[in-house]
């Protein structure tokens, strides 16, 4: 999920303490005498700051696996992390110790551990579009029988980081770290036509692979930019039996106070049961629920402004 880096560093910070406790790493480490990992710092007010060396350098291990975004054997991510296998090694350990990286025993490879997903959900909770959009996602699914999915910009794409059942279960498995498809969901493609072009970029190049070649040749398409300015203009877009038959859905951008495109909320049913259509009950309550959300991010902004004044 985006966060996951943000999670990892405010790991870091809230257990440097137990990790040199723990492991006795950090004991060792001294403070450099120059810019560097553990080395001193200069704050923008002057002030000289000691850092903790060991904690930097497996700060280096867990954004080589951030950066990954895949379970990294023992030598890639010594080589990515830019330290002798020997010495990751000994920073794994630790860092597996603490729970914020765990060994697969099958594979062998490196992932995050249960404290740097917990941290990764801590930080996501904070996020007011988020917190926003929670309540609301139930009720909407609540009032119209079908499940709801809170999606967000995650590194390989549109990822569902809540998702309410309603009525039926459905043959296809989405939950919470699903990523979706850009060109092939209705969900991609709300993100196709609201994200930004940088980041829109680094999702299209990371859903790789065997189907690099088709995505790169769908968001070049002049239909497919089409179909992006079609969802631009009433507001949201929906899929029939596709990605999977039998499935259907109905997708809705979220914007911020400022109007930057947030998060989006998809409902999902079975083909023949839910109504897709523009200006069906579904969605009305899909884009009504939306600009919920979105109103009351602008009332909190307000809020907080005025309290500042």
């Amino acid at each position: 999920m985006e966060g996951g880096t943000a999670g990892f560093a405010a790991g870091l910070r809230l257990t440097w303490t137990l990790f040199r406790t723990n492991t006795g790493v950090g004991k060792a480490a001294k403070p450099a005498t120059s810019r560097g990992s553990g080395a001193t710092q200069t704050t923008d007010g002057g002030k000289t700051q000691r850092g903790i060396q060991s904690v930097e350098v497996g700060g280096r291990v867990l954004l080589a696996l951030a950066h990954a975004r895949a379970p990294l054997a023992l030598s890639d991510l010594s080589t990515a992390a830019d330290l002798a296998p020997g010495q990751a090694h000994a920073y794994l350990v630790s860092l597996s110790r603490l729970g914020l990286i765990k060994r697969d025993e099958v594979s062998g490879r490196y992932e995050p551990g249960p404290l740097s997903l917990r941290l990764g959900l801590l930080h996501l909770q904070n996020q007011p579009a988020f917190r926003a959009a929670v309540p609301r996602a139930a009720a909407l699914a609540e009032a119209i029988g079908f499940s709801v999915a809170v999606c967000i910009a995650g590194p390989q794409g549109p990822t569902i980081v809540r998702y309410e059942h309603a009525g039926f279960p459905l043959h296809v498995n989405l939950h919470v770290g699903t990523v979706m498809s850009l060109p092939a969901t209705s969900t991609g493609r709300v993100f196709c036509a609201y994200l930004p072009g940088d980041t829109l970029d680094a999702m299209w190049a990371n859903q790789s692979g065997a189907a690099q070649s088709k995505l790169t040749t769908a968001r070049e398409d002049a239909a497919f930019q089409a179909v992006l300015d079609k969802i631009r203009a009433r507001g949201l877009e929906c899929s029939v039996d596709a990605p999977s038959p039998g499935i259907s859905s109905l997708s809705a951008p979220v914007f911020d106070q400022n109007g930057r495109f947030a998060l989006a909320l998809t409902v999902i049913g079975s083909t023949g049961a839910i109504d897709v259509a523009a200006d069906g009950p579904i969605a009305r309550a899909l884009l009504a629920a939306a600009r919920d959300i979105g109103g009351e991010l602008a009332a909190r902004s307000s809020v907080l402004a005025s309290t500042a004044s």
